[in-house]
């Protein structure tokens, strides 16, 4: 079992930068890849960023460019730093931990952009 918690969602101004964090807990050990899934209202989950033990990285072509995926592995802990934040990136972001044939979620973090 993988235990996440998110951290760092809120209000942000557009063009503004948010950086959001990701801690990991229990089994880590087996974790193959870490990132961000985004959801609207009404709307699925989708992919924003994702980052693979190897070092592969995978952004949605909405962000690129604008999001950044990074990871402390001394601190167990994957980061999102979104900059130049568009009032089309609110949304519930959940982090995620893939291992083989299992995917773990984070309770999920609020990100607000407007002014």
């Amino acid at each position: 079992q993988v235990q996440l918690v998110e951290s760092g969602g809120g209000l942000v101004q557009p063009g503004g930068s948010l950086k959001l964090s990701c801690v990991a807990s229990g089994s880590i050990g087996s974790i193959v890849a870490m990132g961000w899934y985004r959801q609207f209202p009404g709307k699925q989950r989708e992919l924003v960023a994702t980052l693979s033990n190897m070092g592969y990285t995978n952004y949605a072509d909405s962000v690129k460019g604008r999001f950044t995926i990074s990871r402390d592995n001394a601190k167990n802990t994957v980061y999102l730093q979104m900059s130049r934040r568009e009032p089309e990136d609110t949304a519930d972001y959940y982090c995620y931990a893939a291992e083989a044939g299992e995917v773990y979620w984070g309770q999920g973090t609020q990100v607000t952009v407007s002014s």
